[in-house]
């Protein structure tokens, strides 16, 4: 028993010396554990840094459109799973030609037209009503509702804000819309004006756009995570420049505007271009811009678009502002 007492007592105090020996400062058994440590820290944040990000999922939702959405959905499809940052599926409800086709079963088609929405973090709005002047179900446009109160992204890509006539919630979504309702009874007319976004309750038309041209678009918002980094200018693509947009325009924040003068067929007002805009939970990125599929090889409409689905998706920007994003001299593209 002595002896194992003692062997006991020889044991603690060599790791009592060795311990003491290791924490002395100037000892090198000591420098050897902290380097060893730091380059295990290091490698532990190397390894972090590098583990991809789990990739958002998004639903592009067509099939009605008085815009080329056979064209345009592939297209935007490839732009966001080529950012590698998102996984894509296409939902298409029953379309004109199916309503032509046989009305009765496009009836039945869209009354259980309900994509699963919960299962993705943003849906990206390539539908536009009007084509048919057909609503979604009362169950479908409650299950959106919810997913976006809930803490869903939608995406509102051009002509999705002339979607929907009789939907108040999807209007509130968006913010503002046009090419529907009487402009006196539908919603305040919403523009850039001294420094700060203004509503007035003017009478005049309800959406409009002139002819196509390569506009200069003006950050509002330098601090947003959506046109951070941007130029404060930057030239885009020959485009339709919406004007005269109508709606609730509640909580609108406008990211970017651009100038619709006269001679194009607007009113001299900078009108919005890019908006986020809050829905419970949920985020809205309303994008005007992006006519057709020339509009979608512009850098200008590329990035701003990844980036507010990123925001709409998640509430953060990790997608960079690239070098081939364009100045305010000219509009830049990729093939």
């Amino acid at each position: 028993m002595t002896r194992r007492l003692l062997l006991t007592l020889v044991c603690v105090f060599a790791f009592q010396s060795i311990m003491a020996y290791a924490a002395a400062p100037a000892n090198p058994l000591r420098k050897l554990v902290n380097a060893r440590k730091a380059k295990w820290q290091s490698a532990k944040r190397e390894i972090a840094q590098n583990v991809p990000a789990e990739k958002i999922k998004a639903l592009i939702v067509d099939g009605q459109n008085n815009h080329n959405w056979r064209a345009t959905t592939p297209v935007l499809k490839d732009i966001l799973e080529k950012s590698g940052r998102f996984s894509v599926d296409v939902a298409t409800a029953p379309t004109k030609k199916d309503k032509e086709a046989d009305a009765e079963k496009y009836k039945k088609d869209l009354a259980s037209f309900k994509p699963d929405f919960a299962q993705y973090d943003v849906i990206i709005g390539n539908y536009n009503s009007s084509e048919t002047g057909d609503e979604w179900s009362s169950e479908a446009r409650k299950a959106f509702e919810e997913f976006i109160k809930n803490g869903g992204g939608y995406v509102s890509y051009h002509a999705a804000d002339n979607s929907f006539r009789n939907w108040e919630e999807y209007h509130k979504m968006i913010g503002i819309a046009g090419w529907y309702r009487d402009a006196d009874t539908f919603g305040k007319y919403l523009y850039w004006e001294d420094g700060k976004a203004v509503t007035s309750d003017e009478k005049g038309r309800c959406g409009h756009h002139g002819p196509q041209w390569a506009f200069l678009i003006e950050v509002r918002d330098t601090s947003h995570q959506i046109t951070k980094g941007l130029p404060k200018e930057f030239r885009h693509c020959q485009d339709e420049l919406y004007d005269c947009l109508r709606g609730p325009a509640v909580d609108v924040s406008v990211l970017a505007t651009a100038l619709a003068p006269k001679d194009k067929g607007g009113r001299d007002k900078h009108e919005p271009m890019l908006m986020a805009i809050p829905y419970g939970k949920g985020r809205i990125f309303h994008t005007t811009l992006g006519h057709d599929v020339p509009m979608l090889k512009s850098v200008s409409f590329i990035v701003t678009f990844l980036r507010g689905a990123e925001w709409a998706a998640i509430g953060k920007v990790t997608i960079p502002v690239p070098d081939d994003f364009p100045g305010a001299d000219k509009p830049t593209f990729r093939h």
